[in-house]
């Protein structure tokens, strides 16, 4: 039997006439883990998706060959297709609620995979589904089967993909950025998973991806993909430890770093006392108690104007609760204090005045952005909103907020699908400072970004906050964003806090097991080349 799983040859792809993956050749091996790493735009998911034909739209031209076991998938019969997909290769998508469909339970959806390809119905599929929700650290798992996609965290919907995507013990897994959403605990779980399954079952795995930290723990071998090419292909040591391509170099060295900006403010701008957000489950039949979720659990802090504060945790640790409790989203009880003002005491008409000055930046910059309004229109929503300024008056200042950012002026009239996904975040940015706000709630907004974007967003952030005097509530899972942004930090684990204070002091003498525990997972050391001092430790790179 040969070695080689999968073998590329001369992989062309084109949309509408226009080619986006140049001449590509790759052999993914049996039990290796190959990762294809590269910028958005690299061809990374092109050339994956190629091999199971899942490019979407009627002018896909493909060209070359893509051989696995005699078949080439490339001219392969649908039926032929058929009986791979989801089966001997697999695929985890980067966007869970995208591919999980919203109206059936997490039960329905796996146990057809079962049912499409191994014939499993009723108990044993049950008995099954379980058995990988389990696998995939999903917790109390019985629970969840009648549980639909919205309702459970990103990272809760990306384990149940990775379930449905092992169903069937595949030859190779394809996984498409499989922990963007994902914190760094439940990264390392998935990791140790993916590398339990690939040594158990001998399983192919390969692995697309913009974080190189994931890459250097897990991956065999490295192919670096630049404007559809390959431009280096190396085993993983021997690209992290001399990278012969400028491009791969770059790669290795956009780790989001530097310090927060000085700040010398003394007065609070925000301050937050026994904040609690609990939601009621539904009253058992024959039962007086009332049973509720303490998503946010008695949480205080102090946060001074042009200051930094880090909100960390897991998924469904409380973090994007609480933010949307500060600034009045969802119902909460405790007191919250803006300024001079009460929140918590206020009405909705009492608090429309003050949502200028309290402005959010989401995850995700694509859906938070209607794609039926120009960017003009996007970013003047807020000033039209509040009445402020003539149409003149407020493109002036559209040109002005978007020159800030980083974005050329003459965009204004384009709309969100026709820009990257970095430069989408700078027009959700730029929304939230022509406000001219003295608080920016940022839930995520690096997580679905490239390392090398990423740096650019941290390093603009910085630049705005001590431009403007911004204060900032950074909600992430990423801790080396956290470390590069944030004054003050505070860690939540099950709605509650459990450690918080002085960001570098947690960093450096972390006292609970938890924030321990999130540190060891995450790799905060900027990785250096070859005669550097810090150095992020290697799994399964020989």
């Amino acid at each position: 039997m040969t070695n080689t799983l999968i073998e590329i040859r001369d992989l062309r792809v084109g949309f509408a006439g226009r080619e986006v993956v140049h001449g590509v050749n790759l052999d993914i091996r049996r039990g290796e883990c190959l990762a294809l790493v590269g910028e958005s735009g690299s061809g990374k998911s092109v050339t994956a998706h190629s091999i199971l034909r899942l490019l979407p739209g009627k002018d896909v031209q493909t060209q070359g060959s893509i051989r696995y076991d005699g078949i080439d998938l490339v001219s392969a019969s649908d039926a032929q297709l058929r009986g791979l997909r989801g089966n001997r290769i697999a695929m985890i998508f980067q966007e869970p609620m995208t591919s999980l469909n919203p109206l059936h339970t997490i039960e329905k959806q796996i146990s057809e995979v079962l049912l499409t390809h191994k014939g499993l119905k009723n108990r044993a599929a049950r008995a099954r589904t379980l058995e990988l929700l389990q696998l995939v650290g999903i917790r109390d798992p019985q629970t969840r089967l009648k549980a639909y996609p919205h309702q459970l965290s990103g990272g809760q919907r990306q384990r149940v993909m990775i379930a449905m995507a092992l169903a069937n013990e595949p030859e190779l897994l394809i996984a498409d950025e499989p922990t963007t959403a994902l914190d760094v605990t439940v990264q390392q779980k998935i990791l140790e998973l993916l590398i339990d399954l690939q040594q158990r079952l001998g399983m192919s795995l390969l692995l697309i991806s913009h974080d190189l930290n994931l890459v250097r723990k897990i991956a065999q071998r490295v192919c670096v993909m630049r404007g559809g090419q390959i431009v280096e292909q190396a085993r993983c040591e021997d690209l992290f430890r001399a990278p012969q391509h400028p491009y791969s170099r770059m790669l290795i060295e956009a780790e989001p770093s530097g310090t927060p900006v000085p700040s010398d403010y003394r007065h609070n701008l925000l301050e937050v006392d026994n904040l609690r957000v609990w939601f009621a489950l539904p009253t058992p039949l024959f039962s007086r108690e009332r049973q509720y979720v303490k998503a946010v659990d008695g949480v205080s802090f102090e946060l001074k104007k042009g200051r930094t504060l880090g909100i960390v945790g897991e998924s469904g640790s409380g973090k994007s609760t609480l933010g949307q409790a500060i600034l009045r989203l969802v119902d909460s009880e405790g007191d919250i204090r803006f300024g001079n003002k009460q929140l918590n005491l206020l009405n909705q008409n009492l608090l429309r005045p003050l949502r200028r000055q309290m402005q959010v930046v989401f995850q995700d910059p694509f859906g938070s952005l209607s794609p039926r309004m120009s960017v003009q229109q996007i970013i003047a929503e807020g000033l039209l909103a509040h009445g402020i300024g003539t149409p003149l008056e407020r493109e002036e200042a559209v040109i002005r907020v978007l020159q800030e950012v980083g974005l050329d002026p003459q965009s204004r009239h384009r709309y969100p699908h026709e820009f990257s996904g970095g430069q989408r975040q700078r027009i959700s940015i730029a929304r939230a400072l022509i406000m001219e706000p003295a608080l920016i709630l940022l839930d995520e907004p690096t997580s679905a970004l490239d390392r090398t974007v990423q740096k650019q967003v941290v390093d603009l952030l910085r630049d705005l906050q001590l431009r403007h005097g911004l204060t900032y509530l950074f909600i992430s899972h990423d801790l080396a964003v956290v470390h590069a942004l944030a004054h003050d930090m505070i860690v939540i684990k099950d709605g509650k806090v459990v450690e918080q204070g002085d960001a570098r002091t947690i960093f450096n003498h972390p006292q609970h097991p938890y924030t321990q525990a999130l540190l060891e997972a995450s790799s905060l050391k900027p990785m250096t080349l070859a005669t550097g001092v810090s150095h992020t430790p290697q799994v399964l790179c020989n």
